[in-house]
């Protein structure tokens, strides 16, 4: 641009020289008029400044085809400069673009890296959880061998008591067996016993009868040797002496012994055996009352026995509240003849300070 702006002022110079050059060839031959000397000076000047010009002009004309030529190059230059200017606005604005691309891309990597530093703050987070949990399962693992080991030791401890009870189990199954037997032979034994002690309870029943006899035999004179003497005989006692108790059951029938005696005019009852032995011959009237609190599974029940045989019987059986029976008889005794009550086998009689047990009997007339 600089060479196409200094070419117009090289033309304008030259045209200010050539119009020099002209109007000093105008004023040259005026001055020699007036000065009147010196025509030779004036035209060998006259031949000697067209030499000059146009060998100025030539060179000028050289200088400006050069120019010509040097501006043609530096037209070329400038247009490829400006070419290569237009290419580099044109990279320059895509640099621009680029730029603006690359500072989207800078925040948008801004935001993608502080995201990833979140992530990897989380990262770290879990990372430091599943380090805490990989520490608590190690030691969980380690309890879990502990409490298996423990197991272990648990199941083989319960392994040797499952073994210690299997021989227990054996043995109590031989005590058991063996108990079975000395339970059998016990219910053999205690059928025998019992009875055993119900014939010796018969014996003995005999045998104070038998004694009973010889003793009023023995009496039978005396009372003989009264004129015609008429004997009071009455007696009255209740079960219980004192307090209260249940008596039974029992697994054999059980003579029953009234402690509480009310009366025992002639002195024929005995409170120690409870026996009543007549004195004369006579009629006799006897009754008795049995009283129980109700058993779902054991009655009441008593037998009025003369000399071992059963006369009649009072019996009741309910399963709750309290209950009462009663009997009597009126009978024909020979001196020395035995009267008592029995308790049946699997009964039970109450009696308490209200006397609800009794057993009496007396002489009505004798015979």
């Amino acid at each position: 641009m600089e060479m196409t702006m200094c070419f117009p002022l090289l033309l304008l110079i030259c045209s200010l020289s050539t119009a020099q050059l002209q109007s000093d060839n105008d004023i040259v031959p005026h001055h020699a008029e007036y000065q009147g000397g010196e025509p030779t000076n004036v035209s060998e000047h006259q031949q000697t400044c067209p030499q000059d010009i146009h060998a100025v002009l030539r060179e000028m004309s050289a200088s400006l085809a050069e120019q010509r030529v040097e501006m043609t190059h530096l037209q070329r230059e400038n247009e490829a400069q400006a070419a290569k200017l237009r290419e580099l606005e044109l990279q320059k604005n895509e640099m621009d673009t680029l730029k603006l691309q690359q500072q989207a891309q800078t925040a948008k990597l801004e935001l993608q890296k502080t995201e990833l530093e979140k992530q990897k703050t989380e990262v770290e987070k879990q990372k430091t959880e599943l380090e805490k949990q990989k520490i608590e399962g190690e030691k969980q693992k380690i309890e879990g061998e502990k409490q298996k080991t423990e197991l272990e030791k648990q199941k083989i401890e319960g392994e040797k008591q499952k073994i210690e009870g299997e021989k227990q189990k054996t043995e109590l199954e031989k005590q058991k067996t063996e108990l079975e037997k000395q339970k059998v032979e016990g219910e053999k034994q205690k059928i025998e016993g019992d009875k055993l002690k119900q014939q010796l309870q018969e014996q003995a029943a005999e045998l104070i009868t038998v004694k009973a006899r010889s003793t009023v035999t023995e009496n039978q004179v005396e009372a003989l040797k009264r004129d015609g003497e008429v004997k009071q005989v009455a007696f009255s006692a209740s079960l219980s002496a004192s307090g209260s108790g249940t008596i039974g059951p029992f697994n054999t029938h059980t003579n029953l012994v009234f402690r509480n005696v009310f009366s025992n005019i002639g002195n024929v009852y005995n409170p120690n055996t409870g026996f009543f032995i007549s004195s004369v011959r006579g009629a006799y009237h006897f009754e008795f009352y049995v009283y129980d609190l109700g058993h779902p599974s054991h009655g009441s029940g008593a037998v009025l026995i003369k000399n071992g045989e059963n006369v009649c019987a009072a019996y009741e059986n309910q399963p709750s509240g309290a209950g009462s029976s009663s009997n009597g008889a009126t009978l024909l005794l020979e001196v020395g003849d035995v009267v008592f009550l029995r308790l049946r086998q699997n009964n039970q009689m109450h009696d308490n300070e209200n006397h609800h047990c009794t057993f009496s009997g007396h002489l009505l007339f004798t015979m």
